[in-house]
C-alpha cells in the first residue's frame, strides 16, 4: 500500500493552538476548583463546642470567641514564618472585604509571636481582620490543631463546623459559598 495516498487524521474542529490550550485550561481549572472546595473545607461531624478564649489584640484590647456568638466564624491559626501562611492570608483579606458585612467575623490568631514581628509582617501583608495574639501557645493547645495554618469556620452557636489544615484561597466563591451557607 501507498503511504502517500493516505488521507492524514484530522480534528473535526480546527481550533487555533492558543484556543485550544486556553479551552483545555478552563475546562480542567473548573474541575479542579470544584473538586478543590469541596475537599477544602472538611466537615466536622460532631460539632463540638470551641474552646473559648480571652486574647489579646496588637494594641492589648481583650477579645473573647463567646463575643462573636450569634455570627457565623472563620477562625485562622497562623505565623509569620510559615509560608503556607503568607500565601493564604492575601486571600483570607480579600474575602473578609467580600463577607464583612454579612453576619460572619473572621480572627486571625498569631502563635507564638510579638507586635513588633507581627507588625513588621503586616506590612507587606496587610490584615484589615482582627488579629489576635495567642504568645504563650495556650490557646492553640485547645483545639485540635495538626499544623498551620489551620482554619475553622463555626457555625453560630459556636460550634465546630468546618476545619481547614494548609493554605487555601478564601476568597474563592465556592468556599465562601460554603461559609455563607452555615447561616441558612
Amino acid at each position: 500500500m501507498d503511504k502517500t495516498n493516505r488521507m492524514p487524521c484530522r480534528p473535526v474542529i480546527k481550533l487555533k493552538p492558543i484556543t485550544f490550550l486556553l479551552s483545555v485550561y478552563f475546562i480542567f481549572s473548573s474541575l479542579f476548583t470544584v473538586s478543590y472546595a469541596q475537599e477544602s473545607l472538611s466537615l466536622i461531624k460532631q460539632n463540638p463546642p470551641a474552646a473559648d478564649f480571652n486574647l489579646p489584640d496588637m494594641d492589648g484590647e481583650m477579645f473573647s470567641l463567646s463575643s462573636y456568638k450569634g455570627k457565623t466564624v472563620i477562625i485562622n491559626f497562623w505565623a509569620t514564618w510559615c509560608p503556607p501562611c503568607r500565601e493564604e492570608l492575601p486571600s483570607m483579606n480579600r474575602a473578609w472585604h467580600k463577607i464583612k458585612d454579612q453576619n460572619i467575623a473572621m480572627v486571625a490568631i498569631n502563635v507564638g509571636e510579638d507586635e513588633d514581628t507581627i507588625f513588621s509582617f503586616m506590612g507587606n501583608y496587610p490584615i484589615d481582620f482582627q488579629v489576635l495574639l495567642d504568645q504563650s501557645g495556650d490557646v492553640i493547645n485547645q483545639w485540635p490543631i495538626k499544623g498551620l495554618p489551620t482554619t475553622f469556620v463555626l457555625d453560630p452557636k459556636g460550634h465546630l463546623y468546618y476545619r481547614a489544615i494548609g493554605g487555601r484561597e478564601w476568597d474563592s466563591d465556592i468556599i465562601l459559598k460554603l461559609v455563607r451557607d452555615i447561616q441558612k
